[in-house]
């Protein structure tokens, strides 16, 4: 039985508190506001109001028993769930509880290598082993792409005592893999199916987009509800079927989660869960249809390729997410990185990122005709002043990685440090990854190749923010000695 969505019990509980004038004596210590005017006019009076500390009218996340669990019942079912949970540390945190609540020391899981750091993170936390297929690659492109099923059955086959599949869906440049075959095959076989659907909650809502992981028959998503359905930013829920015990999920949630979570994040979950539950429909369609007009507009340009659904070939590249507005940059002679740059810079316009050859803008119901325009006629302008030829652009964002010891066991082994000229074949132990997106280009326990050093210095030289090691400036490699 569908649940009444035009209501908000988070919402409504704390609004009924506000209007109590209750005298605070508990944290957090700016009382309101009152204690730090300067931050209280950035942020707005309501605001700090409205940040408010767990108490029995507002429910605790770790342990919801009356508005919390109400609006996380709403959450599940609006999104085809039988179970949700919020989260305040994104869908990173969400992520990692899905590993954590399927996997101990030891037990293996399959995945793609693209994956968003927080998965491997969990791996370093747990213990658990990563099986990697590795996903396809288009050549023009030069981006990975989904797993294909066959390749999926055959990781499972080879690993009989894997615990769970996980899968991207769909991956940061929009695309898909065959969801529901990939359910089906790990079912068959008794395995889980953890999605990370961090730039998936349009899915949940929208008419015309691939299938969400609840609808496939996943058994658990991390849903960065914050990326495109309009909570705050570092809000996401976890969603479940009733194949998962959502109490024991919650405790593994509690092993990391703050004890203090905020209120901002959570109401802001609970107003965006009733607005799309009530509008995301037509939001989407709105979404869709400035997506489909940039990237018209942008290949008319020349030089770029704001690629779509003419990629689907029904294997790897299964479906695609036409709300991604991706653009391969390289043959107009600029790394991704580098537009990026320039759009910031020179034009004001921010993207979501850019990296060797591609750029990413996200593209949402909230944007307006003028700003889709504005974007257009940068790049076109960029293209003019500054293209170039392709010539001695790196053309690969993947390389298909030498896993040599499980990452736990490589972060935690005895370590040396070496110039990065010097780390070729050794086993690294650390991250080093382009953020974002995220993907790591060495996770701790693979080996460094001539291929690996050749893409850390090309993205150190475009301006790629390189991130994870523990040198800041990625001149050195933490090794496994």
């Amino acid at each position: 039985m569908k649940l009444k969505q035009d209501f908000a019990p988070l919402y409504e509980a704390m609004k009924e508190y506000r209007q109590k004038r209750v005298v605070k004596f508990d944290v957090p210590g700016h009382k309101g506001g009152r204690g730090n005017r300067i931050l209280s006019d950035f942020l707005g009076e309501s605001c700090l109001k409205n940040d408010v500390n767990s108490m029995k009218p507002l429910d605790n996340l770790c342990h919801p028993v009356s508005v919390i669990k109400r609006a996380q019942e709403l959450c599940a079912d609006a999104f085809g769930a039988a179970n949700s949970l919020f989260t305040v540390n994104g869908a990173t945190g969400a992520v990692q509880a899905m590993i954590m609540s399927v996997c101990k020391s030891g037990d293996k899981i399959i995945l793609p290598r693209n994956v968003h750091r927080s998965a491997i993170n969990a791996l370093v936390v747990c213990g658990a082993v990563p099986v990697y297929v590795n996903p396809e690659v288009n050549g023009e492109l030069g981006i990975p792409l989904g797993m294909r099923p066959e390749e999926v059955e055959l990781a499972i086959v080879r690993n009989p005592t894997a615990k769970a599949v996980l899968v991207n869906n769909p991956t940061y440049y929009g695309i898909c893999s065959d969801l529901k075959k990939i359910v089906e095959i790990a079912h068959k076989h008794g395995l889980l199916v953890l999605c990370d659907e961090a730039h998936g909650t349009h899915f949940y809502f929208g008419e015309g987009l691939p299938v969400s992981g609840m609808a496939a028959g996943a058994d658990m998503s991390a849903v960065s509800v914050h990326k495109t359905g309009g909570s705050l930013t570092q809000s996401a829920v976890l969603l479940m079927a009733d194949t998962v015990a959502p109490d024991y999920v919650r405790q593994i949630v509690n092993l990391t989660q703050t004890t203090s979570a905020s209120y901002l994040l959570m109401v802001s979950l609970d107003l965006a869960r009733q607005n799309l539950a009530l509008h995301g429909k037509e939001f989407y369609a709105k979404t869709v249809e400035f997506s489909e007009y940039a990237r018209r507009e942008i290949n008319a340009i020349g030089g770029y390729y704001a690629f779509g659904e003419e990629l689907c070939n029904g294997r790897e590249f299964f479906a695609f997410d036409k709300t991604k507005l991706s653009v391969h940059t390289r043959a107009m002679g600029l790394a991704g990185i580098e537009v990026y740059d320039l759009l910031r810079d020179e034009y004001d316009i921010q993207i979501e990122f850019g990296d060797i050859g591609n750029i990413l803008a996200i593209i949402t119901g909230g944007d307006r005709s003028l700003d889709i325009e504005r974007l257009v006629s940068a790049l076109s302008e960029i293209k003019r002043l500054y293209g170039r030829s392709p010539a001695g652009l790196f053309d690969h964002e993947y390389i298909n990685p030498t896993v040599d010891m499980p990452p736990q066991q490589a972060f935690y082994a005895e370590q040396e440090t070496l110039p990065l000229e010097q780390t070729t074949g050794r086993v690294c132990s650390e991250f080093v990854m382009c953020y974002p997106p995220g993907i790591p280009i060495l996770a701790p326990g693979e080996r460094i190749t001539r291929d690996i050093l050749d893409y850390i210095k090309f993205a150190k030289e475009k301006g790629c923010s390189l991130t994870g090691c523990r040198d800041m400036q990625v001149g050195c490699l933490q090794v496994v000695r």
